[in-house]
């Protein structure tokens, strides 16, 4: 019999395999240390749970996006600035590092100040650095804010000195810090992901169940529907329903409407997948006795066949939910998608539209960071849950 390495609570050592783990432990009659049941008497969740942790990137991943999200909640209070405020002296004005040490001596994080002049030759701002220590200063007053748009509050994380100034990613052409509003912009762009995944995921699963599980003239529709919805490149398709949205709409209905356009049109991949199953499952002993018994078509799907593969579906989710992040960063680039005054990712990057503006100053491109680490992290989560998901890993 294989041996397995196991930790001191019986459960498997990262690395080894989960299959010899349960037949060693769960079948031994031998084990005789009172834990030989536990893979045995284990959930699917636990079993799960197990297999996930082991993807050490994708439980990185998870970790990095429950902060994400976490963070959305306090955004006001961690960003330095207002997204609005300006500081019309210091516009285009480069990242300023942050240092501890000044001429030997520790004084605490601190930036040095900048003094600004006019290059009359290219008519660009020059801002060169100076000796003066700008002691940064945590959980202070600072710029005025509704939290959540209910509760007036003034305190932040961290801000500048009295009379000085904190742009650790740098100021656009009106002044407005990048890291203020690249944290505001993680509100709107993340939460746009989650809305939309939860409708395609409503439409997915209905849709495709119902396909699945009925067939005949729905499934034919339903399948030809999905064929043609699929055969269309999504950014021209989303660009084509984005740009009837009325510009005379709130900033709240166009974000709205964006999260519709996303929702409604990514549903298809979700449905095939949920019809499939249900097409090999529908012929099982356990539906028989529940159609027997006198169960709906609505308790038999929701209630006894999609939750034997709710773990694929949350896999296949956790994969959704980057595409369209994407594409509302994409639609609001082009100018088609989400407007003034709503702040997102895709929002700051028209402002980097202009390879002379690239060119000149490169640090507006810094809100393209976090949609990459994003993106990646759904990636590798959506992997991890999927390998854990497959019994036969």
């Amino acid at each position: 019999m294989t041996v397995t390495a196991q930790t001191p609570n019986g459960l498997p050592e990262p690395g080894a395999p989960l299959g010899h783990f349960i037949s060693d432990r769960a079948f031994d009659p031998n084990a005789g240390d009172g834990r030989s049941g536990a893979m045995a008497e284990a959930s699917q969740r636990q079993l799960m749970w197990w297999q996930f942790r082991r993807h050490k990137v994708a439980v990185a991943s998870l970790v990095f996006l429950l902060v994400l999200y976490a963070s959305i909640l306090i955004t006001e209070f961690l960003a330095p600035y207002h997204q609005d405020s300006r500081n019309l002296d210091f516009i285009y004005a480069p990242p300023q590092a942050i240092h501890l040490f000044h001429d030997g001596r520790f004084v605490g994080p601190f930036v040095y100040g900048r003094s600004q002049s006019l290059d009359m030759d290219t008519l660009r701002r020059v801002y060169t650095p100076t000796d003066e220590v700008q002691k940064l200063r945590f959980f202070c007053r600072g710029d005025d804010y509704m939290f959540w748009g209910l509760i007036p509050a003034d305190r932040h994380l961290v801000c500048p000195a009295e009379n000085g100034q904190f742009f650790l990613l740098g100021t656009d052409r009106l002044g407005r810090d990048v890291l203020s509003r690249t944290i505001y912009g993680a509100r709107i762009s993340l939460t746009i992901g989650i809305l939309g995944v939860t409708m395609s995921f409503v439409l997915g699963i209905v849709i495709g169940g119902l396909a699945g599980y009925h067939g005949g003239w729905f499934d034919a529709v339903t399948q030809r529907v999905t064929e043609v919805l699929q055969s269309i490149p999504s950014i021209p398709l989303w660009m084509a329903l984005a740009a009837i949205i009325p510009i005379t709409w709130s900033p709240l209905l166009v974000y709205v409407g964006i999260t519709v356009i996303l929702g409604l049109l990514d549903w298809t991949g979700l449905a095939r997948a949920v019809r499939s199953k249900l097409l090999s499952l529908r012929e099982e002993d356990y539906v028989l006795a529940a159609r027997l018994m006198g169960a709906g078509s609505a308790r038999i799907i929701g209630r006894h066949m999609v939750p034997g593969f709710m773990s694929h579906l949350i896999a296949t989710a956790t994969l959704t939910i980057p595409g369209m992040i994407l594409g509302e960063t994409a639609l609001s680039f082009l100018g088609i998608g989400l407007r003034p005054p709503i702040t997102s990712w895709g929002i700051l990057l028209t402002e980097a539209r202009s390879v002379n503006i690239i060119a000149l100053y490169p640090w507006l491109m810094f809100p393209v960071i976090p949609v990459i680490l994003v993106v990646l992290a759904f990636n590798f989560l959506g992997d991890g849950l999927r390998d854990a998901a497959d019994p036969y890993k």
